[in-house]
């Protein structure tokens, strides 16, 4: 029923095929471990034979769509790691969730996702989708406010006065902040 691990050429344990993310196979085994895995492939041409922990668990997929339906509310989320593209987080089950840089906000425009987060950030996001076939898991954050140009043309009104306060000046007008969010041109 067990089978031991053995650290030779007879034998290949990916750190894909682990049941956790780890750097090295040493930080969840060690010689002399029994463990149960199953066989992936046997390839007698060069005598190595895949084995695959993780193959004996359950789909952690399968309870990220019971645990974290669409429009769950993550309350504290870790940052793991910031790219050009967005922001990877944490959510528990071993699954990193994206929350792309388009989600971040409804109309601030950031050069980087590093403006605003940074590694070990606690973070609180609702769950967009779903993609277990690809494994995508997408958040976001702009989602938990209202987006400033819902109903637009029911708080300005063509002809109406309002007052704001100039953002910006350039050669072809000024930027006039109308309220969070939502500018106007003159």
């Amino acid at each position: 029923r067990h089978t031991r691990y053995w650290r030779d050429w007879s034998s290949d344990v990916c750190s894909s095929d682990l049941t956790e993310r780890v750097k090295h196979p040493s930080k969840i085994l060690k010689v002399g471990d029994e463990v149960e895995c199953k066989v992936l492939e046997v390839d007698s041409k060069s005598k190595r034979i895949s084995l695959g922990l993780k193959q004996l668990q359950a789909n952690p997929w399968d309870e990220l769509e019971v645990r974290f339906p669409v429009g769950t509310i993550i309350e504290e989320a870790e940052v793991k790691s910031v790219t050009d593209f967005g922001v990877f987080v944490d959510v528990g089950l071993g699954i990193d969730g994206l929350i792309h840089v388009s989600d971040v906000a409804w109309t601030k425009k950031f050069n980087h996702p590093s403006e605003k987060f940074k590694k070990g950030d606690k973070v609180r996001a609702v769950v967009l989708s779903i993609d277990k076939a690809n494994e995508k898991f997408s958040l976001g954050v702009k989602q938990l406010e209202r987006d400033p140009w819902d109903n637009i043309k029911s708080r300005y009104r063509q002809g109406q006065a309002c007052d704001g306060v100039i953002t910006k000046i350039t050669d072809f007008g000024a930027f006039v902040e109308l309220e969070e969010g939502v500018e106007g041109l003159i």
